[in-house]
């Protein structure tokens, strides 16, 4: 699994290394493959946030572009811009203790959720049903006494 993680990972890069503006568009249809040679991820997010700089910045902040191979900017910043893409090249470029990737995972839109195991799960929900009177079961899910 970490393989093809780290295969897609290199592919996602790869299409923002594939247009003149250096960014990626939504859709790509897969007719040819031009591979690139890249270091690290540090690296590629660089590469990535630079063509942000260059090609997305404007005087009140990020827009996205109409066609990523001419650069022709639309008129709007989207939200995700923010709450995702800076998101995660905030954290690629932050030190580790910023957050245990240990004990944390992002789901897509790049918000953390706190690893929790089954024995973990079962501490928790006995704390909870002691603090707030709360049931956990099987098939009933979790709901309120009151």
């Amino acid at each position: 699994m970490l393989s093809l993680a780290e295969e897609l990972a290199w592919t996602c890069y790869n299409f923002y290394q594939s247009t003149p503006t250096k960014l990626a568009g939504e859709n790509y249809f897969f007719s040819s493959w031009r591979g690139h040679e890249c270091g690290t991820y540090r690296e590629w997010g660089w590469d990535i946030f630079q063509a942000f700089e260059k090609n997305s910045r404007i005087e009140t902040g990020y827009v996205g572009l109409k066609d990523v191979n001419t650069g022709v900017k639309d008129d709007k910043m989207q939200s995700f811009f923010l709450a995702e893409t800076l998101k995660y090249l905030y954290l690629l470029f932050s030190p580790s203790s910023v957050i245990s990737l240990d004990e944390w995972v992002f789901n897509t839109e790049a918000h953390p959720l706190r690893i929790v195991t089954r024995h973990d799960d079962e501490h928790v929900g006995q704390s909870k049903n002691i603090q707030t009177g709360l049931k956990r079961g099987r098939k009933e899910g979790l709901f309120g006494d009151h």
